[in-house]
């Protein structure tokens, strides 16, 4: 027999692209094997994408920087997102809101721990606002989910601002008033509005993810759809 075998089965395509659409099945070995199935299923031949490497060590950094810690579900979507835009210095995901100390990501993936998955966001204000950080958060996710962002459910994801004065703790309340007057969303914002306890940075390969990982599984069907809807790719 010859050819692709899943070149005409529609059906184990839509199962494929079903699973890819949940992080939980998305460990990066199994996420490349899955994404390389899908695009040899492709008839059309694309070049490869170049991963961007970050270039935080090139730019000399603002004495006047900034700190936003974040929760919109998956730290890989956020950090993708706030790589993106203009006057943030640099992006880490991590966990922050638990009561474990140095906790691993699968022990964040179990919801036990308490933790969210956050970005922590550095930005020169000088550029981009507190406030404009904040808008582009709520821009970027749901933030009328309660513990979930589209098939990613439990604690971890959900939706909260990490206040680290009380200056961004007002803002943070501004905003979701500002928001929820606007009728951006059929439901009410359920954000969290939670002061910065300790943060602790993801593991290396959650960092920098999307840029290191662009035809992943996760990166294909939900990370970049969402970058183009908010015109950054």
């Amino acid at each position: 027999m010859s050819g692709n075998p899943l070149g005409t089965d529609s059906t184990i395509m839509k199962k494929l692209k079903s699973l890819l659409t949940s992080r939980a099945f998305l460990f990066p070995v199994v996420a490349v094997a899955i994404a390389l199935a899908l695009n040899a299923a492709d008839s059309s031949s694309t070049k490869p994408e170049t991963p961007t490497e970050p270039d935080t060590m090139t730019k000399e950094k603002p004495a006047n920087l900034e700190t936003a810690t974040l929760g919109a579900g998956c730290f890989w979507c956020v950090e993708a997102v706030y790589d993106r835009i203009d006057g943030v210095y640099s992006v880490m995901p991590g966990y922050t809101g638990g009561h474990v100390k140095d906790p691993t990501y699968e022990q964040v993936c179990s919801g036990t721990t308490g933790h969210a998955e956050v970005a922590q966001i550095e930005f020169d204000p000088d550029v981009v606002s507190y406030t404009e950080i904040l808008d582009v958060f709520f821009k970027s996710h749901d933030p009328t989910t309660l513990n979930r962002q589209g098939a990613d459910t439990g604690t971890q994801y959900r939706s909260a601002i990490f206040y680290s004065s009380e200056k961004q703790k007002k803002l943070a309340e501004l905003a979701i008033e500002k928001w929820n007057a606007a009728g951006a969303y059929d439901d009410p914002i359920v954000t969290e509005v939670t002061e910065l306890g300790t943060f602790y940075p993801a593991e290396s390969y959650h960092q920098d993810y999307y840029n290191k990982n662009p035809n992943a599984g996760y990166c294909t069907f939900v990370i970049r759809p969402k970058l183009k809807k908010l015109g950054l790719e």
